[in-house]
């Protein structure tokens, strides 16, 4: 080798083996991993384009950003799972959509939610799986009067209902409420957004975060206000339109409607 070639080589040594990066691991949902610099040990239940969130075991969610893990101690990289792989089309849940679906006679189970908004959500990301599932979404314009709709539905191991609530947060009027039903074929869960609006991601409908409305003000219509989205009415057909899938909703909220479509369907 030449001198001035040989120069460029001082102090490495060309036998050393080179590194070898850790293989990649899709972020499939349920995968248990831990994050090497904070320790943090849990199932994943969301990834997006450079984020991963993780649940531990006590139901805490924290987002880390995509890179190397720990999976059954060894490192591995994560990476965004392909959405629809071939032969395996994804619905917008996230869940595997199943081709030539027929329409299916709705179980005695029910899922309630709030409001109108509430149900036109969850039908737009898990319309396909509540429909595969014979599971219907009504809207109960409120839940001020809860526990009585709960007794009149006369709940059973063939009629389960889940109940999804808004701003479900210790001291609430809601928590309030929910403290109230007690019935072992009842679940109850809620997010702790004021609206359900609140627990679409704001990027998805192209802000940088919520407006804060002031106390006493309805929070729709301060919303709508504050960012010039006109009527009410008008706000919610914007959001609704920049929805496509799971990847645009906050974490808290698909967790309970995954929660609550398991619990309405578990006689299956």
């Amino acid at each position: 080798m030449p001198p001035s070639v040989q120069g460029m080589y001082d102090g490495i040594d060309l036998a050393a083996p080179k590194r070898v990066p850790p293989p990649t691991s899709p972020a499939e949902p349920g995968l248990v991993v831990e994050e090497v610099l904070s320790g943090w040990c849990g199932a994943v239940v969301e990834c997006d384009k450079e984020n991963v969130s993780l649940e531990d075991a006590r139901g805490k969610v924290r987002v880390f950003p995509l890179g190397v893990f720990l999976l059954e101690g060894r490192p591995v990289t994560l990476v965004r799972p392909v959405a629809a792989a071939a032969g395996a089309a994804r619905s917008a849940s996230g869940s595997v959509h199943v081709s030539g679906l027929k329409a299916r006679v709705a179980r005695g189970s029910r899922i309630w939610v709030e409001g109108k908004h509430d149900a036109e959500l969850v039908e737009k990301v898990w319309g396909h799986d509540l429909r595969v599932e014979g599971v219907v979404v009504e809207p109960l314009n409120g839940i001020d009067d809860l526990s009585a709709h709960v007794r009149s539905f006369r709940p059973g191991p063939k009629q389960r209902l889940g109940v999804l609530v808004d701003h479900l947060v210790p001291g609430s009027k809601e928590s309030r409420i929910v403290a109230g039903v007690s019935h072992p074929e009842v679940l109850v869960l809620g997010h702790p957004y004021v609206d359900v609006w609140e627990a679409v991601k704001p990027a998805a409908v192209g802000i940088r975060v919520w407006p804060t409305v002031p106390r006493g003000q309805d929070w729709k219509q301060g919303v709508c206000a504050q960012l010039g989205w006109g009527e009410t009415w008008e706000g919610w057909q914007r959001i609704l339109s920049r929805v496509s899938s799971y990847a645009d909703l906050e974490v808290p909220l698909l967790q309970c409607v995954e929660h609550l479509i398991d619990f309405v369907t578990a006689d299956a």
